[in-house]
């Protein structure tokens, strides 16, 4: 991996701008921070559907979550009515 050192600025509102060249290296718009040990790293995020896994309570067939969320819409366009 290319090593790269720089230094930003945190603004008031606790934000840093990445500079293109760290966002060329990591190669995701998403990105995990990491905070141990008194140092903070910043981690790609490769695949969405990781880190949104412990939101999930159970697992569901795409095509069945799929079919219940347009009856839902059915249901509720019907009832409207």
């Amino acid at each position: 991996m290319e090593h790269l050192e720089k230094t930003v600025k945190i603004s008031n509102k606790g934000q840093i701008t990445l500079p293109r060249q760290v966002r060329k290296l990591l190669q995701s718009d998403l990105v995990r921070i990491v905070a141990e040990e008194g140092q903070v790293r910043i981690e790609p995020v490769k695949d969405v559907a990781g880190t949104l896994k412990r939101y999930a309570t159970q697992f569901v067939p795409l095509r069945e979550a799929k079919e219940k969320a347009w009856k839902k819409v059915l249901d509720e366009k019907h009832l409207r009515r």
